[in-house]
C-alpha cells in the first residue's frame, strides 16, 4: 500500500517553503489555522500572518486590501465554513481580478465523523460558476507540493484549491508536473476513460486494476484543473474509448461530472457515468463507510465503468 497523507499536510508544508521564496506572501486564516495548518506558517512569519476569528468575510476582504497593495494573498478555512463568504469572493476577488488564493481544507465526505453539516460537497460548483475563478483539486500530496508553488509563481486573478482532513494514497512522483488546464493520463486503456479528480484518482487506479482482471482496459485520467479543464484531453479519451466515467468526492452537481459532459455536449456526445455524491445531504461514519454508502468506492467504480462501456455498445 502507498504512503497517505492529508492534502492539507502537505498544503501547511509547502506554504512555510512559499513564504522562505516569496517575502510579499501574506496569509490569513479564520480561526481554524491549527486544523487548516496555517499555524505552520504564522509561527515561521507571525508579521505575514493573520487570524481574523469566526469572519470569513472579513477575511476576504482583509485579504483583497493586502492583494490591492501588490501582496500575493492565500486565504484558509474549512470549504464549508469558507463558503459562507462567496459573496465576497465573487463581488470583491473575482471582480477586482485580484491574485488571491482560497486554499479550504475539509472538503467532502471524507470529512468523516463531522456529519452533514461539515461535509462540504457543493464548493467546487459554487466556485467554479464564479467567472475568472480558476478551480484545483489535488489528487495528492505531491501534486499540492507542486500545484501551490505553479499558482504562486503564474497567479492571474482568484484561484480556489481544495484540500482533504483524511490521509489519502501518494499517486505520483517528485518528477510530477502540475500545469493549469492540463489533465495527466496515469494508467493508459482504450475500452473506458475514468476522469478523476482529488483523492478519487487514487481509487480509480485500483479500480482499473480489478478491470484489468476482467479483460477491460481503463484509461485513468487525473483532472486536478476543474477549471479552466483540458478540454483537449477530455475529448481525445471519449473518442478513443468511447465511454467515460467521471468520479470526485462532490457532488455530481456543477463540479468535475458537469465539466466533462457540458465539454462532451458540445464536441462530442460520449456515453457518460457520472461517480459522485447524487443530490443528497451526507451523514456521520468514517471516511470509508460514507464513500461505500454514497457510491463513491471501488466497486462502484467498476460498476459504473462496466455501465458507460454497456451504453456505448461495448
Amino acid at each position: 500500500m502507498s504512503e497517505k497523507i492529508a492534502t492539507r499536510d502537505a498544503y501547511g508544508k509547502i506554504l512555510l517553503e512559499m513564504g522562505e521564496k516569496y517575502p510579499d506572501l501574506v496569509v490569513l486564516d479564520a480561526d481554524l489555522s491549527g486544523s487548516t495548518r496555517t499555524e505552520w506558517f504564522g509561527q515561521k512569519y507571525p508579521e505575514r500572518f493573520f487570524d481574523m476569528g469566526i469572519a470569513e468575510q472579513d477575511m476576504v476582504n482583509v485579504g483583497a486590501g493586502f492583494a490591492l497593495s501588490g501582496k500575493r494573498v492565500v486565504c484558509s478555512s474549512f470549504a464549508i465554513f469558507g463558503s459562507r463568504a462567496w459573496e465576497q469572493i465573487r463581488n470583491t476577488a473575482a471582480r477586482a481580478h485580484l491574485r488571491m488564493v482560497f486554499a479550504f481544507t475539509h472538503a467532502g465526505l471524507s470529512v468523516g465523523e463531522d456529519g452533514a453539516s461539515a461535509q462540504a460537497n457543493e464548493d467546487v460548483a459554487i466556485f467554479r460558476a464564479i467567472p475568472d475563478m480558476k478551480v484545483i483539486v489535488p489528487a495528492d500530496a505531491t501534486e499540492t507540493r507542486k500545484a501551490l508553488p505553479w499558482v504562486l509563481e503564474h497567479l492571474d486573478g482568484p484561484v480556489y484549491m481544495r484540500f482533504t482532513r483524511a490521509k489519502v494514497p501518494v499517486t505520483f512522483g517528485d518528477d510530477y508536473r502540475f500545469e493549469l488546464a492540463r489533465g495527466t493520463v496515469v494508467r493508459d486503456g482504450s475500452d473506458v476513460a475514468i476522469i478523476a479528480c482529488g483523492q478519487m484518482v487514487a481509487l480509480s487506479l485500483d479500480a482499473a486494476d480489478d478491470l484489468a482482471k476482467e479483460g477491460v482496459k481503463a484509461r485513468v485520467i487525473n483532472m486536478s484543473s476543474i477549471k479552466p479543464i483540458d478540454e483537449k484531453m477530455v475529448v481525445e479519451a471519449a473518442k478513443e474509448c468511447g465511454a467515460v466515467v467521471t468520479a470526485e468526492e462532490h457532488s455530481i452537481i456543477g463540479g468535475l461530472g458537469s465539466a466533462v459532459s457540458e465539454v462532451l455536449s458540445e464536441q462530442l456526445p460520449t456515453p457518460v457515468v457520472r461517480i459522485g455524491v447524487r443530490d443528497v445531504f451526507g451523514e456521520s461514519a468514517t471516511p470509508d463507510e460514507l464513500f461505500d454508502r454514497y457510491g463513491l468506492s471501488k466497486p462502484h467504480i467498476v460498476s459504473a465503468a462496466k455501465k458507460a462501456m454497456k451504453r456505448a455498445g461495448k
